[in-house]
């Protein structure tokens, strides 16, 4: 059991939970640099980086290295990361290679990073924009989930960290908590003026999971897997998209896409998967995938989950409960195409 510790607070509480770390070098997205003056967080050098799809590739890592080593960096130093996921999965993996492995921590900034991205230790970069594909898995120190840096993100960026949002409320759905998301994003996306849907509490406990699950199986060998929850076909659309379209409208057309194929076995309950497009349609994200899931078959077997032959394909079953199924990306494609 590996403890992953969320901290709920607002920014100006951030400098106390740092006091103790001595020396504290922040790596941050270029487009919130604002956010590290309002910490006041006594600093050894801020480095502000393009967190673009990319650029989250090893070279950006060895940038970051490199600095850290030019700012003086040694043993006892901590990074802290400040920004979405690409930013905070760049910002790990450097400082658990640089002087082989410093303390870090994270500030996510995007709702997808707040439920998922900046959670669970999984730190990486794309390897000929095949997704995180290099990378290491080592727990960060703390990850801090501050609401009030979500007020200014835009429409896409709500709608990305929803489907994350929802995938976990998917897996398990203690207290309703799918459904109360379900009401919040469909009332944001039918008002002109509620622009920042008030998902506070939902955020704390869909990181809360993530963190339980992962903590529980920190290496994926097991339950941890069910985090996967419509991945294998996101990052086939996003790799035959050129990454256009958002990781988190990916993840939504995956989750429908793994509801069809586990209809297709006769594993879910009937009408799993039209509840689940009229709830993501609802809260303003897409369903219907660009691609024939042909078109998919190649990138799937690539995928950096695959067993050989065998993905381990997470399938929902019913709202708050899913199972792993292990079929080759020809079993799947076959299913699917039967429906």
């Amino acid at each position: 059991m590996t403890n992953i510790n969320i901290i709920e607070c607002h920014l100006a509480e951030v400098r106390s939970h740092l006091e103790a770390f001595g020396e504290t070098f922040i790596v941050c997205d270029r487009n919130v640099s604002g956010i590290c003056q309002k910490l006041g967080v006594a600093t050894k050098g801020i480095l502000e980086i393009e967190a673009a799809e990319d650029k989250k590739v090893f070279d950006t890592v060895l940038g970051i290295c490199r600095w850290l080593f030019g700012q003086g960096a040694d043993r006892k130093a901590f990074v802290l990361g400040i920004g979405g996921g690409i930013t905070t999965d760049i910002t790990g993996f450097a400082a658990s290679i640089y002087k082989r492995g410093v303390r870090f921590g994270f500030l996510p900034t995007t709702l997808l990073s707040q439920v998922d991205a900046a959670i669970g230790g999984k730190n990486g970069v794309n390897l000929d924009s095949y997704k995180n594909m290099l990378g290491v898995i080592r727990q960060p120190e703390m990850t801090f989930i501050c609401p009030e840096v979500l007020e200014t993100l835009s429409d896409k960026e709500i709608t990305s960290g929803a489907a994350e949002l929802l995938k976990t409320f998917i897996i398990r759905n203690k207290d309703g908590n799918y459904e109360k998301a379900v009401q919040a994003l469909s009332r944001w996306a039918k008002s002109d003026s509620e622009r920042n849907p008030d998902l506070g509490n939902l955020i704390g406990a869909a990181a809360k999971i993530k963190a339980d699950i992962a903590g529980k199986d920190p290496n994926e060998h097991g339950e941890r897997r069910l985090l996967n929850l419509g991945h294998t076909f996101a990052h086939a659309i996003e790799k035959n998209s050129n990454e256009s379209i958002a990781h988190g409208h990916a993840v939504a057309i995956g989750i429908i896409l793994a509801a069809h194929l586990a209809e297709s076995l006769g594993l879910a309950e009937g009408g799993l998967s039209s509840r689940l497009e009229r709830d993501f349609k609802s809260c303003g994200l897409p369903t219907e995938c660009p691609f024939t899931v042909d078109a998919l078959a190649d990138a799937m077997r690539k995928d950096k989950k695959a067993d050989g032959c065998i993905i381990h394909f997470v399938l929902p079953l019913a709202i708050g409960r899913v199972e792993i199924r292990d079929l080759s990306v020809e079993a799947a494609v076959g299913a699917l195409n039967k429906k």
